[in-house]
Order: structure tokens, then C-alpha cells, then sequence
């Protein structure tokens, strides 16, 4: 299974359009958002990939009855942090800040996501891959992208743009 993985959107509508084409060519099967989406437009963007997204609150994420209904609207989960998902036999923990990981990561986790900082990391904490895509809201030039996770070979892959 492929997942797309985008943080810290920060609502900058022009580079999630372009994150939507992205995904589309990466062919993900599923999205997700590990936080500061910031504005409800933001998911109405997303809704045009037509595949499945889930999402984590970010420190960025105040209007959250706007976003609640965007999510409901667009049928995507929405919720606090940490949120654990198991997909395609994987164990998935998804915060929004690094600092979350310590609180929370466990072995049983194949994989952990996090945002918040805008650093891309592809790490190994013992057996749990830590991918963080990086910077997607245009606040650095230069240092646009998103990730795709491979569940299968438990790889993650950086899409600049």
C-alpha cells in the first residue's frame, strides 16, 4: 500500500494543488496529515484526490468546528494526536510534534509520522521507521515536499516540488 504523507500545509492552497497532483502521479492509495492544515479550505482542497485522507490536529489548527465540518463533509477522519493506524498489516503512529514520539512510540509501531519543525527525517528508532516529509507550505523556497510511504517494504520517498 502507498500512502501520501504531507504536514504543515499551513493552507497555502496553491502548493496543495500542486500536492494533490503529486499524489495522483504517485498513485497513493490513502493520505495523510500529520497537522497544521490551518483553514477548512485547505481540505476541500484535498478532496480532489478522491482517495481515503486522515489527519492529526497541529499546534496551526484553531478553527477546528470549520475544519471538523470540512472533514465530515468530505468523509476524512480528523482527530487529536496520537492517533495509531493499522493498515496493510502495519502498526502507523501519527503526532503532529517530534516531541510527541517520546511520549508515545512503542514497539509495536512499524512507523512513525510526525511534522511540526518542516525537517525532512528519515530515521530508525530500533525497529520503527520516523519519516517526517519535511516542508510543504512554501515558507522556504527551494525545500518543497512530500513524502510517499511504501507499507510493503516499509520505504519512504521524498516528492520535491
Amino acid at each position: 500500500m502507498r500512502i501520501g504523507v504531507v504536514s504543515d500545509t499551513h493552507n497555502h492552497l496553491p502548493n496543495v494543488a500542486r500536492i494533490v497532483a503529486l499524489f495522483r502521479e504517485a498513485r497513493v492509495e490513502r493520505v495523510i496529515h500529520t497537522g497544521d492544515i490551518t483553514q477548512p479550505k485547505t481540505l476541500d482542497a484535498f478532496a480532489a484526490l478522491d482517495v481515503p485522507l486522515v489527519a492529526v490536529y497541529g499546534n496551526n489548527d484553531a478553527e477546528r468546528s470549520g475544519l471538523e465540518a470540512a472533514a465530515s463533509r468530505h468523509g476524512m477522519e480528523l482527530c487529536e494526536p496520537p492517533l495509531e493506524l493499522h493498515w496493510a498489516g502495519r502498526c502507523i503512529l501519527v503526532v503532529h510534534d517530534p516531541l510527541e514520539l517520546d511520549l508515545h512510540l512503542a514497539r509495536h509501531h512499524d512507523v512513525a509520522l510526525h511534522g511540526h519543525d518542516h525537517q525532512h527525517v528519515v530515521d530508525q528508532r530500533g525497529e520503527t521507521l520516523v519519516f517526517n516529509p519535511g516542508e510543504c507550505a512554501g515558507h522556504m523556497p527551494g525545500r518543497n515536499a512530500v513524502g510517499v510511504l511504501d507499507l510493503a517494504r516499509l520505504e519512504a520517498e521524498l516528492l520535491r516540488f
